[in-house]
C-alpha cells in the first residue's frame, strides 16, 4: 500500500442497537446522502480510507434482497480519487440478525456477506470484516450498553469468540474471490495501572487487551492466561481450539487509541467522583481515566507500539487517532500520536500508518452511544452547518501527508492531558494520593518554545474572559488596555503588533449599553468602529488574522424566523447602523477578518445583561419587568470565547453568525433563568416593549442561526450552566459571576 509511514482517514460508522433504537453515525453525520465527502476526504492527502460497506445498511433483509446502490457509487468514486478503501462490514453494530452477536447463524451469516462483497468489488484488497470485537463484545455482552445487553462474562467470550470466527470465515471467503486480500483487524488497546491492592484485576485487564488478536493468531490454548478464565466462563474449549486449526494473523495490526485507553485502578473508592465508583465480583473500586488521576504522564501510544510489536512481530498501523477537546488540543493530540508513530518505525517496529478518525467528527460517543443527546464532536470537518467547514485539522493532514512541518501557533504547548488543571482527584504519584502545586507538577510540559501570543485589544470583563480561557487551553495571551489619552490610530496599532507579534489580533472590549449609545453616540460608538476598522487595516498588512464583534442588531425584526448571515441588513438604532458600518469596512479592508455577529451576551463577569440584571432583581424579592414581544438569542459568553478561539485556529474568515440558538422573548427567558435558580417566576412582569423604558429601538425578532459554523451549545444547555453558575456565585457571595 505504501512506503514508510502514511497517513490514513477513518469516518465514523456506528450502527449501534440500544433496546429497539438504531444509532446511525452515516444519517447524523450526513454522509449517508453526501457523496461529496469523497472529494473532501482526498484533499486531506491520505493514501487510504476506513470506510464502511456494512452488513446492517446494505442487507438488513437477507442477501437476497442486498441493495448496492450506495457501496457502488462510493466505492467507485473512492477509486477514480485514488484512494485505497479499508472496507469495515461491521462497525460496533450487531448485524441484521435478531440474536446480534449472539444468533447462532452471525458467523455464517458475516461470511456470506463478506464473499458478496468480495465478489462484487473483486478489486478491493483492505478489509476490517469486524471493527474492535473486543471492544465491542464488551459493550454489548460485559456492560449491557448495547444489543444484546448480556452483563456476564459467558455471553462476553462467546461475543468475542462468534466476532472472530466470523472475522475468519469472512476473510477465507474473500480470499476466495481475492487471494491478495489483506485482514487490517483493529482494537481499542490502552494499559491499566492501579494499587497494588488492584494487582490481579490490572494483571486481568492488561492480558485481556490482546484477546481478539490472540485469538486470530491461534495463540489462545491451554497455558495461556487467560484459559481457566475463559473455560471456566462456560466456554467450550473447542470453540477456542478451532483458532489453532484456522489461524487469520492480522495483515495490520490496528491499534485504536483513546484518551480513555489508559485507566487506573484504585481500591480507595472514596477518594474518586462518584461516576467513576463501581464494583468487580464484589470488590469496590475506582476505575478512571490515568490521565484524570495520575501525575506523571501518560505511557501513550508508543509504549503500546512497541508491546505490539514486541508480542506479535506484525505490521502496525494507528487506525484510530481522535480526541474530544477544544480544537488546540485535537491537533496536539494527532501530532503526539504522529511523532510516536514515527519514532517507534525509526526504531525498528513496522508501523505502516496513523489514522486521523472520525473525519466528519461523531454524535454521542460522551455517553457510549446509548442516547440521543445530540453531542458532537469535530474532526477534520465540521458537519454542523449547512456543507461540513474544514477546521485546523485538515491542514494538519495535509502538511503529515507530505511530510512537512506544521507550524500552527496552537500546537505549541501541552495537550490537557499533561496539564495540571486535569485531575479529578488528588494526583496519584508511586502509587499515593498527594497535593502538588501546579509550578512542581510532572505532568506540566514545557513548550518546545515561545508561541506567538493571541493578542487582545482591550482589559474589560470580555478580553479577561478571552485570556482566562486561553490560559486554561495553554495558548499563549497578551491583552493591550487601549490608550486613556488619545485614540488607538493606526500608530497605536503599529506599535502594539511590534512589541507582541502576534500570530492573531481579537478585537475584544465590553459590549456597549445599546440606550446609552443612543443617547451619546458620538462618545461610545465612534472609538468602537474606528478602532475596529483601523485593527483591520493594520491586520491586513501584515497578514494576520483578526476577530471584531458585531450585533443582531443590525436587523429590522420584520421576519419570524431567524437571521442567517446572507440577510439583508436595515438597523432600527444607532448602536447597529454603526455596527452595520463597521461590518462592511472591516470586510473590505482585511480579507483574514472574521466579524461575529452576536445575540446579547449573558454571562460575563460582572456582566450589565438584562438576564444578569433580572435575576437581580429577582433575588432581592423584586419584580423585573420583561419584553414579552422581543425575540431574541442570547449567547453565553464562556460559549462564545471557546468557539471564538476555535474558529481563529481554523483560520475562518468573513461573516459569521454565533449564538446559543434558539428564539424566545425575553420574558420568557426571564421566567426560564427564575425556575432555573429557585427565585419567584411570578416576579417576572411580561410587558410590550413600548412600556419599558427603551431609548433605543429594539428589532422585534432578532433570533440569529449560521449557515456556516453552528458551533455553540443549545440555548437550553447554556441558561442551565449559567444558572448553575449564578447560584455557585451568589451562595459565595458574588452573584452573577460566570
Amino acid at each position: 500500500m505504501h512506503r514508510g509511514i502514511a497517513l490514513w482517514g477513518g469516518l465514523e460508522c456506528t450502527v449501534n442497537r440500544v433496546r429497539d433504537r438504531f444509532f446511525d453515525q452515516l444519517d447524523r453525520s450526513g454522509h449517508a446522502t453526501r457523496e461529496t465527502d469523497l472529494e473532501r476526504f482526498a484533499s486531506l492527502g491520505i493514501s487510504a480510507l476506513r470506510y464502511p460497506v456494512l452488513w446492517e445498511r446494505t442487507a438488513p433483509h437477507g442477501m437476497h434482497n442486498a441493495d448496492w446502490t450506495w457501496p457502488d457509487a462510493r466505492l467507485t468514486a473512492l477509486r477514480r480519487l485514488g484512494v485505497e478503501p479499508i472496507a469495515g462490514l461491521l462497525h460496533h453494530g450487531s448485524g441484521p440478525l435478531p440474536g446480534g452477536l449472539l444468533d447462532p447463524h452471525f458467523t455464517a451469516g458475516l461470511a456470506a456477506f463478506a464473499r458478496s462483497v468480495a465478489q462484487r468489488y473483486p478489486w478491493l484488497t483492505y478489509y476490517t470484516p469486524v471493527n474492535e470485537p473486543n471492544t465491542t463484545a464488551r459493550f454489548c455482552a460485559l456492560y449491557g450498553f448495547w444489543h444484546p445487553h448480556a452483563t456476564d462474562d459467558r455471553s462476553y467470550l462467546q461475543a468475542l469468540i462468534n466476532q472472530c470466527k466470523a472475522t475468519v470465515c469472512a476473510m477465507r471467503e474473500i480470499r476466495c474471490i481475492n487471494p491478495d486480500a489483506k485482514l487490517v483487524q483493529t482494537d481499542d488497546l490502552g494499559r491499566t495501572e492501579g494499587t497494588p491492592a488492584m494487582a490481579a484485576l490490572v494483571d486481568f485487564y492488561n492480558v485481556r487487551r490482546w484477546l481478539s488478536w490472540d485469538l486470530l493468531c491461534g495463540l489462545v490454548a491451554p497455558g495461556h492466561p487467560l484459559w481457566e478464565y475463559i473455560t471456566g466462563a462456560g466456554i467450550r474449549a473447542e470453540d477456542v481450539l478451532w483458532f489453532l486449526d484456522s489461524p487469520c494473523p492480522p495483515d495490520i495490526i490496528g491499534i485504536n487509541y483513546y484518551i480513555t485507553s489508559e485507566r487506573w485502578l484504585d481500591d480507595r473508592s472514596e477518594n474518586f467522583p462518584p461516576a467513576y465508583r463501581c464494583d468487580w465480583y464484589g470488590q469496590r473500586l475506582a476505575d478512571i481515566e490515568a490521565a484524570r488521576a495520575v501525575a506523571n504522564p501518560l505511557h501513550g501510544v508508543r509504549t503500546l507500539l512497541d508491546e505490539a510489536w514486541e508480542r506479535y512481530r506484525l505490521p502496525l498501523a494507528v487506525t484510530e487517532a481522535h480526541i474530544d477537546a477544544t480544537r488546540q488540543d485535537q491537533m496536539r493530540w494527532l501530532d503526539e500520536i504522529w511523532t510516536a508513530a514515527s519514532d517507534a518505525r525509526k526504531q525498528g517496529a513496522d508501523v505502516r500508518a496513523v489514522t486521523v478518525w472520525a473525519l466528519l467528527g461523531s454524535y454521542d460517543w460522551n455517553c457510549l452511544v446509548t442516547e440521543d443527546r445530540g453531542y458532537y464532536e469535530p474532526g477534520a470537518f465540521d458537519v454542523r452547518a449547512a456543507e461540513p467547514r474544514e477546521t485546523a485539522i485538515a491542514p494538519l493532514m495535509r502538511d503529515l501527508a507530505a511530510g512537512r512541518r506544521h507550524e500552527h501557533p496552537a500546537l505549541h504547548g501541552a495537550g490537557w492531558w499533561r496539564r495540571a488543571g486535569r485531575f479529578l482527584c488528588e494526583p496519584i504519584v508511586d502509587g499515593a494520593m498527594r497535593t502538588l502545586s501546579p509550578a512542581c507538577s510532572p505532568a506540566v510540559v514545557e513548550r518546545r518554545h515561545q508561541a506567538p501570543p493571541l493578542l487582545l485589544l482591550g482589559d474589560g470583563a470580555l478580553s479577561r474572559a478571552f485570556r482566562q480561557t486561553a490560559e486554561q487551553r495553554d495558548l499563549h495571551c497578551s491583552i493591550v488596555p487601549l490608550p486613556t489619552h488619545g485614540k488607538a490610530d493606526e500608530r497605536w496599532m503599529e506599535s502594539a503588533l511590534e512589541q507582541y507579534a502576534p500570530w492573531a489580533v481579537i478585537r475584544a472590549t465590553d459590549p456597549v449599553d445599546v440606550d446609552e449609545a443612543e443617547k451619546n453616540p458620538a462618545q461610545l460608538l465612534t472609538g468602537i468602529t474606528d478602532l475596529a476598522v483601523t485593527a483591520a487595516h493594520t491586520c491586513a498588512r501584515r497578514n494576520l488574522p483578526y476577530l471584531t464583534f458585531s450585533t443582531d442588531l443590525v436587523f429590522d425584526g420584520l421576519r419570524r424566523h431567524p437571521y442567517i448571515e446572507t440577510d439583508s441588513v436595515a438597523p432600527l438604532n444607532r448602536y447597529g447602523d454603526s455596527m452595520a458600518d463597521m461590518e462592511r469596512r472591516v470586510l473590505a479592508a482585511c480579507k483574514q477578518a472574521l466579524v461575529v455577529r452576536t445575540g446579547e451576551l449573558f454571562g460575563l463577569q460582572n456582566d450589565a445583561s438584562f438576564l444578569s440584571r433580572a435575576l437581580e432583581l429577582l433575588s432581592r424579592a423584586q419584580p423585573a419587568a420583561a419584553a414579552e414581544d422581543v425575540t431574541v438569542s442570547p449567547t453565553y459568553t464562556p460559549d462564545l470565547v471557546h468557539a471564538c478561539l476555535d474558529l481563529l485556529i481554523d483560520a475562518e474568515v468573513g461573516l459569521l453568525h454565533l449564538s446559543n440558538g434558539g428564539a424566545s422573548t425575553w420574558a420568557e427567558l426571564a421566567i426560564e433563568l427564575a425556575k432555573m435558580t429557585g427565585l419567584n417566576a411570578a416576579l417576572v412582569h411580561a410587558r410590550p416593549a413600548c412600556e419599558i423604558a427603551y431609548v433605543a429601538a429594539r428589532p422585534a425578532y432578532s433570533a440569529l442561526t449560521s449557515r456556516r459554523a453552528a458551533v455553540l451549545p443549545s440555548l437550553a444547555d447554556a441558561l442551565l450552566r449559567y444558572s448553575q453558575a449564578w447560584c455557585i456565585g451568589r451562595r459565595r457571595g458574588s452573584p452573577g459571576a460566570n
